[in-house]
């Protein structure tokens, strides 16, 4: 079963979890001004990327230039993946890709441990996403588990691009922040995104 057929009942029951739902749980999340590249690119194509409406006109044209400017905050210092295979354990249905994951690795051609975010992009419905994300942060905590690369946190996203919420896994319960960011303006994403891998 891959990741995409995790609701959030299912994945709750698959992996006796407790789930967690709050406002927020990030305290006062530093905002970060964008690149005037970044800035610019969003002026310009955030709108064409809302009226095409497609989950992968969101993904190439919102999602991951906010994603490589995470990156570039970092100096390179961590590796951004975008729709690699991430099967860790088939038999429990934790298969198939990730739209986008980040390692707290500077290695780019394979994925490596410790996997800290995972980015799960929706067209619209932002709900609809969470059972799916959250299958792929226990496969994340259980990839750096393998790996003795142990994260006392996980975290995640579900986001349309211009919509995110932000999710948290610690051990085997869910922190799940009810409350939507929006872009514009994109600092605060850009905060909580880098305060998560920092």
């Amino acid at each position: 079963m891959p990741y995409s057929e995790f609701t959030l009942r299912r994945v709750k029951q698959d992996f006796n979890l407790t789930i967690l739902e709050q406002p927020t749980f990030l305290n006062n999340p530093q905002s970060i001004e964008p690149s005037a590249f970044l800035a610019s690119f969003l002026e310009k194509y955030l709108p064409l990327a809302l009226a095409l409406n497609t989950e992968k006109a969101r993904s190439e044209m919102l999602i991951c230039p906010i994603l490589l400017e995470v990156k570039e905050i970092l100096q390179q210092k961590i590796s951004l993946f975008s729709g690699n295979d991430f099967t860790i354990d088939p038999v429990l249905g934790l298969s198939g890709v990730c739209d986008f994951l980040i390692s707290l690795s500077p290695e780019q051609l394979f994925i490596e441990a410790p996997a800290v975010v995972v980015v799960e992009a929706k067209r619209e419905d932002l709900n609809s996403g969470l059972g799916q994300c959250v299958a792929e942060m226990i496969a994340v905590q259980r990839f750096n588990e393998q790996n003795h690369q142990t994260l006392a946190v996980i975290y995640g996203t579900v986001t349309t691009g211009d919509r995110w919420k932000f999710l948290k896994l610690e051990g085997q319960t869910v922190t799940i922040g009810l409350l939507e960011y929006t872009i514009p303006p994109v600092d605060k994403i850009l905060g909580i995104l880098v305060s998560f891998v920092r």
